[in-house]
């Protein structure tokens, strides 16, 4: 028994295969989730059970084939989050234990915790991989944390980190990534969005910091950068049903921009801590087709973090002053 802390990292998670029945058990799992979705029960199990998981599986499963590694491994973000946390790893040294976890589908927070409780692990740190806190993401991993230990005899001392939006570390990874993916390109974007994970407007009605944290990531990146508001924007994608969501919407947006004349356009997704579907297949793919479709011309999707060294020295020190301090 070490005795040496451990630190889990933990991100969205990914179906086990792109097929519709691992997609349908993803799925179940995810959007039953009240910090998902907070509907009445009585009004949304019906829907989920008699439309959702009858429909989406198989559209979402054809998504998925589109990113998924040719050797049928795992999906592209649980791979890269192992990426990250072997060079976080690396970089704590042996005096940390550090594995990785999904709030949904495998593997599960339960998964990590049994791994570091074998390694001997009293003290375990939770760094959900999400730079702004919303309740869907972040407060939901510290329930699927809960829920893990709910019936655990012995349980460790935990903590938690909430954000990192602000962190000028965070916002120089992001300007230095955006810059070194703009020179690889043979022309320059004459608008450059900043791309969020929506959220129901209505979420943020009742109180989630998300959008702020969001549209602050935003400022602190622009002001960075020297750009103005009109190179600069913000913008949301994924929204989901007919509900209000967090506005003004990705897609929409990339529609009046070609509309209006600007023929080349970069996103990136400071929202993302590694590329996953809503990256890879709804921006790079679907969105560069949006904007084709009215009139652009260069269309790039700025790749996401990553396992880039700058980013893991980042995630490194930030580990080690928020979460770590005292248990090394």
């Amino acid at each position: 028994m070490s005795g040496k802390p451990g630190l889990l990292l933990v991100n969205l998670g990914s179906p086990d295969a792109p097929t519709a029945k691992a997609v349908r058990k993803y799925l179940f799992q995810f959007l039953h989730d009240k910090r998902v979705i907070d509907t009445s029960r009585w009004i949304w199990c019906p829907i989920l059970h008699g439309i959702i998981l009858r429909v989406r599986p198989a559209r979402s499963a054809r998504a998925y084939s589109k990113i998924w590694d040719e050797d049928g491994g795992e999906a592209p973000l649980v791979n890269i989050t192992r990426d990250q946390a072997a060079g976080i790893s690396k970089r704590l040294g042996s005096d940390v234990h550090v594995e990785i976890a999904m709030r949904y589908g495998n593997p599960s927070i339960g998964a990590g915790l049994d791994i570091l409780k074998s390694k001997g692990c009293k003290n375990i740190a939770v760094l959900p991989m999400y730079p702004q806190y919303a309740g869907a993401t972040t407060a939901s991993v510290y329930d699927g944390v809960a829920k893990a230990l709910m019936d655990r005899k012995d349980v460790p001392e935990m903590r938690f980190l909430r954000d990192y939006h602000r962190d000028p570390r965070y916002i120089k990874a992001l300007a230095d990534g955006l810059n070194t993916h703009l020179k690889t390109l043979a022309w320059q974007p004459a608008v450059i969005l900043t791309s969020y994970h929506g959220l129901p407007q209505s979420y943020v009605d009742k109180g989630d910091p998300y959008q702020k944290e969001c549209v602050r990531t935003s400022d602190l990146l622009r002001e960075h950068l020297g750009m103005s508001d009109e190179k600069l924007r913000t913008t949301f994608q994924s929204r989901f049903g007919p509900k209000a969501w967090l506005q003004p919407y990705t897609d929409k947006t990339l529609e009046s921009l070609a509309a209006e004349g600007v023929k080349k356009v970069a996103v990136m997704m400071p929202g993302f801590s590694a590329d996953c579907l809503e990256t890879l297949e709804e921006i790079k793919i679907e969105a560069r087709e949006t904007f084709m479709e009215y009139g652009g011309e260069k269309f790039t999707a700025v790749p996401c973090l990553n396992d880039d060294d700058a980013h893991l020295d980042f995630l490194s020190e930030l580990a080690k002053e928020r979460l770590l301090m005292g248990w090394l």
